[in-house]
């Protein structure tokens, strides 16, 4: 196994960039002792919420409290049923369960991996039915909450899934928790910003990552973003021994939020270098007709900041293999889809039941990708891939 020449992960070369404004933010809470909420992540929410162009942001624990904690400051529950991609993170669909609803799948786009609004159109007119003004999924839930996911930086058809929102009497929740940044063509807004909650993460390596675990939830009403707060820390409200309702311990970090602030003003640059990156790969790829003809690559869409580079390849795994040997890391999101995870076993899906999810979980290849990526290490993985799918 050789040396690695091209590493899918480096924070090394992030902290050569902002290490020492990092580590000053950090020494001032050090010094303020103020852990635990506190001035670092009051300045922090309101940085974000300008950034944003919003109202209100709510710091939590992580990006998987954020999509709990918004669904059950929108009263899903028990009984009730919210709608989302098969193809992300477990947290997508686990945040759900959480709450003690039922998640339900649609299939995703093969070009954009996000939630297919045609499909998520006809689930709710065709297979959903409505009484007395409300809409039953199947299984005779309360169809509550739809939750579309920005996958690996591309923002989805949200002002789609909005109407659909509205039209159904679902609350909006976004999964933009790979999506900082992301600007929706057209609308002049942010991922994140469309739905009655936006769900970010700040796990290190997000496009604004932390030092640790961390999210936020972006609220466009002044009474979400109390009920949000209220839940997140033990359901006080106003007295500190006074708990309103059983809430949980899920409070961004003071020095978490130290660390995100120093970061902040550095997302749209290196969201940009990230473009330039996919760009480098998007032209070296189609140069190749090798390459061209078996690699399907990411689409150059507007608004995408690229959290991942992701293609498709055929004899993923061999592949995969191919390039380790040469030197070059890559990873697998997502290689099962969540319908066909043990934990959601109970749900009795069938792979047919979502044919574009699990293709994509068979074929889907992330390669390195960072601002920090240098022209030739983005050709040393171009060149290597070559290498590899020509030899089959």
């Amino acid at each position: 196994m050789p040396d690695v020449r091209v590493r899918f992960v480096d924070l090394q070369a992030q902290d050569a960039a902002v290490g020492d404004a990092v580590r000053a933010a950090v020494d001032e809470v050090l010094q303020s002792h103020a852990f635990v909420l506190g001035p670092a992540v009051a300045a922090f929410e309101q940085a974000l919420a300008r950034y944003l162009d919003v109202p209100h942001v709510v710091g939590v624990g992580s990006g998987t409290d954020a999509l709990y904690l918004a669904m059950v400051a929108a009263g899903i529950g028990a009984g009730d049923a919210v709608l989302t991609s098969p193809f992300s993170f477990v947290a997508s669909a686990s945040a759900i369960a959480r709450t003690g609803a039922r998640p339900y799948f649609v299939d995703i786009e093969a070009e954009s991996f996000n939630l297919d609004p045609t499909a998520t159109a006809r689930w709710l007119r065709e297979d959903c039915r409505r009484v007395g003004g409300l809409v039953h999924a199947p299984g005779g839930e309360i169809v509550r909450g739809l939750l579309p996911v920005h996958l690996f930086g591309r923002p989805c058809a949200i002002e789609v899934f909005r109407e659909l929102a509205s039209e159904h009497g679902l609350v909006l929740i976004e999964d933009a928790a790979q999506a900082i940044g992301a600007r929706v063509a057209g609308a002049g807004r942010s991922a994140g910003t469309f739905g009655r909650f936006g769900c970010f993460s700040f796990y290190p390596t997000k496009n604004l990552g932390a030092a640790g675990d961390g999210g936020c939830v972006v609220c466009l009403d002044e009474a979400d973003a109390a009920a949000l707060r209220m839940r997140a820390r033990h359901g006080v409200d106003g007295d500190p021994y006074r708990h309103v309702v059983a809430g949980v311990a899920s409070r961004l970090d003071a020095v978490q939020a130290a660390v995100l602030g120093a970061k902040l003003p550095h997302v749209d640059p290196w969201n940009a270098a990230r473009r330039a990156v996919a760009e480098r790969y998007d032209t070296l790829l189609a140069a190749d007709p090798t390459l061209a003809a078996t690699v399907r690559r990411p689409a150059l869409t507007p608004g995408h900041v690229f959290h991942h580079y992701v293609v498709r390849v055929r004899e993923r795994d061999r592949v995969r293999s191919g390039l380790a040997a040469e030197g070059i890391e890559t990873q697998v999101y997502y290689p099962i889809p969540l319908h066909a995870q043990p934990c959601f076993a109970t749900l009795d899906h069938r792979p047919q039941d979502f044919p574009e999810a699990d293709r994509a979980s068979r074929e889907c290849l992330a390669l390195p990708m960072r601002p920090e990526l240098a022209d030739e290490q983005v050709a040393a993985v171009v060149s290597a891939l070559g290498r590899v799918v020509g030899a089959s």
